[in-house]
């Protein structure tokens, strides 16, 4: 067995990498962290193969990449062409959670997954063309339901944008029951949430979304809300609510699945150093945390 160091790189498209993904690798038990801000698709195959020409075939495992910032597309780009910067057998693993969008998203499905089951319900996403509604769509469409019929709907301050996310979705899971929903007012995100029976909340920070009275919805069984920034997204959920109950709905806050994210992305961290070959985007991401 190999007894060279783990070295995790952070590539970051943002000027300043992100000291949330630097500390999380630390704290993740990697050797050593390289971190890489305002990387470019123009950069990204020279720094790739530094990583991988510098060790022997049975010590590649011992290196992995991380793509984060706060720009998701341009970190899925920076991905996207990594994995075009291998041939054969001379790869490294690498994990992608830009803006922590996958970990998160997970971590909320997962949390829902805990009081109910998705199969022929109605969900409310919003803010589900965002990064991390996105994901949460994404999952809830596909893995989480295991191909079985859920009716989503993608709320968003525009129909256009959430029309075109779902467009999005269906091409990898075509059989989604996948609603694209104008909520550009508070009255209008309430009606989203009337009939549902899971709401998750994962707009910007600090915007709410969803104002008082949606405690009164007789489907709803689970609300959660990523938002840790005053104001929340979801009225009335407080940032620690764990599985705390409001009347009939259990409830929870940012901090109420950070913990359970932050699981999943320290354990996501430390499973690259297995092999040389992993990808972890966001349906791996869900998988890991199903074994928690």
């Amino acid at each position: 067995m190999s007894n060279k160091p783990k070295i995790l790189i952070q590539f970051d498209p943002d000027p300043q990498a992100s000291t949330f993904d630097s500390i999380v690798a630390i704290d993740s038990g990697v050797d050593h962290l390289l971190v890489h801000g305002g990387v470019t698709e123009a950069a990204i195959e020279g720094l790739v193969h530094g990583a991988i020409f510098t060790r022997s075939m049975d010590d590649l495992k011992r290196t992995a990449l991380f793509f984060g910032g706060s720009n998701v597309a341009a970190a899925e780009a920076l991905l996207s062409k990594a994995k075009a910067s291998f041939f054969g057998p001379m790869q490294v693993s690498v994990m992608a959670d830009p803006n922590g969008a996958n970990t998160t998203a997970a971590a909320a499905v997962l949390s829902a997954m805990n009081h109910m089951e998705f199969a022929n319900k109605e969900i409310t996403v919003l803010a589900g063309t965002g990064p991390v509604g996105m994901r949460i769509a994404q999952l809830i469409a596909g893995p989480a339901t295991n191909g079985a019929a859920a009716k989503i709907n993608v709320c968003s301050r525009k129909l256009t944008k959430a029309q075109q996310v779902c467009e999005q979705i269906r091409e990898a899971a075509p059989n989604a029951n996948l609603v694209p929903v104008e909520a550009s007012s508070p009255d209008l995100a309430a009606a989203s949430v009337c009939n549902a029976h899971a709401v998750f909340a994962a707009g910007a920070a600090g915007i709410e979304l969803l104002v008082d009275g949606w405690q009164n919805a007789s489907n709803l069984q689970v609300a959660i809300d990523v938002n840790g920034v005053p104001p929340v997204g979801i009225h009335g959920i407080n940032v620690m609510d764990k599985a705390q109950k409001q009347g009939h709905v259990t409830c929870y806050g940012a901090i109420g699945v950070g913990g359970l994210k932050m699981k999943i992305h320290k354990h996501c961290i430390q499973m690259l150093f297995d092999s040389n070959q992993q990808t972890l985007e966001v349906e791996e991401i869900f998988a890991i945390g199903q074994s928690f």
